[in-house]
């Protein structure tokens, strides 16, 4: 049994990826993608919480991002910056938590502070579902003149409202190299009027790529697919091109029309 455990794809094209998932698939290679998020610990009791009902109806998603990254060297030759190395994350968080999304409408600006040529900085968009939910992320890497003089509001929250239940959390990768582990708190008309708020020690950096090299190799000791298998991932990048293609050209987005 072979397997791999590739990284997010940089700036891959949905026809680049579709021929790599090819290639694995003829020749018998399980493939995986490290999409981490996924396994951050509050995003995964997220899905569970949705999954046994206690938010009822999913009817709105936010993420917002507040946070500076540290853009490797290599990113400077990428057609696109922000968009498929930050918000590929959160994309990929809500098809987890809601599945395929229907349309896109995305906008983006450059950063003030990334010096180096770029169009995708600073990305704000908005995903419809054919259930009637909503999702939508700011993706702000600007934040502030934090570095250049100014106090600072870093931190990324997310927030899922239901037609039973809200749930709320932060994740804690924004302080890294500190640890900082990620939170939830959720209420819900099942369980009464009340406040659940389950803390952990575990964060995003570097817990939760235990979860995605382990779903590799429970799919090879049962002959499974993983659940971020190749072909899954390709809807992601799908996604990711119609919020790229969306902020550039102005408009809706169709992901039939990908």
């Amino acid at each position: 049994m072979r397997g791999i455990l590739a990284q997010k794809p940089l700036a891959m094209s949905f026809a680049e990826g579709s021929e790599i998932v090819r290639l694995c698939e003829d020749a018998g290679v399980t493939l995986a993608v490290n999409q981490n998020m996924r396994h951050d610990q509050s995003v995964r009791a997220c899905k569970d919480i949705l999954n046994r009902g206690w938010l009822g109806d999913p009817v709105l998603g936010t993420i917002d991002m507040r946070a500076i990254p540290h853009w490797m060297p290599w990113s400077r030759d990428l057609h696109s910056l922000s968009t498929w190395i930050m918000s590929i994350h959160h994309l990929d968080c809500f098809r987890y938590w809601f599945g395929n999304p229907d349309r896109v409408m995305a906008s983006t600006r450059p950063d003030p502070r990334t010096q180096f040529p770029h169009t995708d900085g600073v990305n704000l968009y908005i995903l419809e579902f054919a259930s009637g939910a909503r999702a939508s992320s700011w993706d702000d890497v600007w934040t502030g003149p934090v570095r250049e003089g100014s106090q600072g509001d870093i931190g990324i929250r997310w927030r899922v409202e239901g037609t039973a239940g809200l749930a709320r959390g932060t994740i804690g990768w924004p302080t890294y190299p500190a640890h900082t582990a990620s939170t939830l708190d959720f209420t819900t008309r099942a369980r009464g009027d009340y406040w659940f708020q389950p803390r952990w020690t575990e964060a995003w950096f570097t817990e939760a790529f235990r979860g995605t090299m382990g779903e590799l190799l429970i799919a090879l000791r049962h002959g499974t697919q993983p659940p971020i298998s190749g072909r899954d991932n390709l809807e992601t990048l799908k996604l990711v091109e119609a919020v790229y293609r969306s902020a550039r050209e102005h408009r809706v987005i169709e992901l039939s029309d990908l």
